[in-house]
């Protein structure tokens, strides 16, 4: 019988779609952690997070999802430089010492994306749409700027702070002019498999890349409809294992592996 010491988790809500603790869990199973879980704790508020901690004090270290990327950092005592830089945490490791909590955050959607994205890229790929302006859009964009990739955030609505374009102001010219588009939104993902985010997709063409940030479903309807117009596309499966790769190091490096 497994005797759990240590936790490993993911908070976010919802969480149906998340394919994290499975991954981990056969991770653990297959480099022989016996004493290691991984378990999904949807949260409906940030808020819950102090009292998930006091109620599983074996708990060592927590991914982070939508919509809790930003909001969690108000919790933590240490950020890593990168993910300051960012404004967004998706790893976090926690300790304690006596009755204080060391919880520090992380970044490894950064080098999920760089590592899954750049060998899709073309010499025309020169500018890119970046759907949404949460965590994930933040990571995005920092990934870009390091490649010197061109970038517009697209928002619902106007954000001065971003430099946003309205999804409403898309057009031809638009899209015609940034090739790559990166749908950092949950628009499509399980369950809700039919939305796809409002753009022109008329406007697509065989020089553009649609990336989608969503790994449930393998083919969301925003990739179809690129895929239609020819344009070269892909999800977020392999961002999803670069990150979480990146994320066991750092458990593993914190000392949640001993």
């Amino acid at each position: 019988m497994k005797v759990t010491t240590k936790l490993l988790g993911l908070i976010g809500f919802p969480l149906e779609h998340s394919l994290s603790e499975r991954y981990f869990n056969e991770r653990i199973a297959r480099e022989g952690y016996d004493f290691i879980e991984y378990r999904n704790f949807p949260l409906e508020s940030i808020e819950e997070l102090p009292e998930l901690l006091e109620l599983f004090p074996e708990i060592c270290g927590l991914n982070v999802t939508s919509p809790y990327k930003r909001s969690v950092m108000k919790f933590l005592g240490d950020i890593d430089s990168q993910a300051q830089e960012v404004g967004s945490v998706n790893t976090i490791t926690i300790g304690r010492q006596e009755e204080e909590l060391i919880l520090k955050g992380y970044n490894t959607d950064i080098v999920g994306f760089e590592k899954s994205f750049v060998p899709l890229l073309e010499p025309h790929h020169t500018a890119a749409l970046i759907l949404g302006t949460g965590g994930a859009a933040r990571a995005v964009a920092y990934v870009l700027q390091k490649l010197g990739i061109e970038y517009r955030f697209v928002s619902r609505r106007f954000e001065q702070d971003k430099d946003a374009i309205l999804y409403s102001n898309l057009d031809e010219q638009t899209i015609g002019n940034f090739k790559i588009i990166i749908n950092a939104t949950p628009l499509g993902m399980f369950p809700q498999v039919n939305l796809y985010p409002p753009i022109p997709y008329d406007y697509i063409t065989s020089e553009h890349l649609l990336f989608d940030l969503i790994y449930n479903p393998k083919q969301t309807k925003f990739m179809e409809f690129g895929q239609d117009r020819g344009a070269k596309v892909s999800n977020g499966l392999e961002m999803l294992y670069g990150q979480a790769d990146a994320a066991w190091d750092i458990f593993r490096d914190w000392g949640c592996m001993e």
